[in-house]
């Protein structure tokens, strides 16, 4: 298998050519590869999309370096390809879409030596989720996020809660109408917070969809319904450890449920968040793909 390290620097100050050459100097054994950096302003996707155009029948795995924004664009150019494989190093603020498995073990070494499995993404449009999509607060909160890292130049640990004590006066009630397999989910038409999950973290330490597997053929949906700051600030501790959907006190204020298809109808000025990217739209549907996507999972232990 040949392994193509897609690295995007300025996701964090963590990832750079030259760490990655030295982790792969450090293996006991050489492996076929190359290296990538992305350009600011221009995706990883049509680059994957292009490799794998010019070697149809190589076995290949693409490696993403960088944050969840990297993933995404890279699984993207991966999905549905029988002989391409996709795995990643992480290296951004938040890190949410590997928290499933341990961040600890995505190293070059563990992810050679790992296992191939399959897993769901979502459809969002025509393009495809890897984590979550979500809006409402969480959409104030990536703009703030991204705000600041377009000031700083890359991400911090400090972005998302900085960006939710923002956003909590700002954005805490979202007109929409929700539609999951066909029952629309929140009557009332509001909501304060609303996740759809294929992982289960989001914002770097938020557990949102605790029972959420990669590869059930199911989407979580979370909608936290309009609530006061006072509750809003209850919340946030259930939260953060996914005990959220099992406590009485919190559970109270949710819609929780599982599909495999959702539509989102709303007002001018909408906009979502597919795994951190800001989107404006006033009508979207998010559909589950099942097992779209070649894994490489890095095996754990030492």
């Amino acid at each position: 298998m040949k392994y193509y390290f897609i690295i995007n620097p300025a996701a964090g100050p963590g990832i750079s050519e030259k760490k990655i050459r030295e982790e792969l100097d450090q293996l006991d054994e050489r492996i076929d590869c190359e290296l990538f950096l992305t350009q600011k302003n221009q995706g990883a996707t049509p680059l994957v999309k292009r490799i794998i155009e010019n070697h149809p029948e190589e076995e290949m795995c693409f490696v993403a370096c960088g944050g969840d924004g990297t993933i995404n664009e890279v699984f993207e150019g991966c999905a549905h390809k029988d002989n391409v494989y996709a795995s990643c190093i992480p290296s951004g603020s938040g890190n949410d879409f590997v928290k499933c498995f341990g961040t600890e073990n995505f190293t070059i070494k563990k992810i050679i030596h790992g296992k191939k499995r399959k897993i769901d993404l979502i459809e969002v449009g025509d393009r495809h989720c890897v984590n979550v999509t979500n809006f409402g607060i969480d959409t104030a909160v990536v703009k703030n996020v991204n705000n600041n890292r377009e000031k700083r130049g890359h991400g911090s640990s400090l972005d998302y809660p900085l960006g939710v004590l923002k956003a909590i006066f700002t954005s805490m009630r979202t007109k929409c109408t929700i539609i999951a397999d066909g029952e629309t989910v929140n009557p009332e038409g509001y909501a304060l917070s609303v996740t759809f999950g294929n992982g289960r973290f989001v914002g770097g330490s938020y557990n949102c969809s605790p029972r959420a597997s990669l590869d059930d053929g199911l989407i979580e949906v979370c909608i936290v319904k309009p609530i006061s700051i006072i509750k809003f600030a209850q919340f946030i501790g259930p939260y953060s450890k996914g005990e959220h959907l099992d406590d009485e006190k919190i559970s109270k204020h949710l819609y929780y449920r599982q599909a495999k298809e959702i539509e989102v109808i709303a007002e001018e000025g909408f906009e979502y968040s597919l795994d951190g990217e800001v989107i404006a739209s006033t009508h979207f549907k998010c559909t589950i793909d099942p097992l779209a996507l070649n894994f490489m999972e890095p095996e754990t232990g030492e």
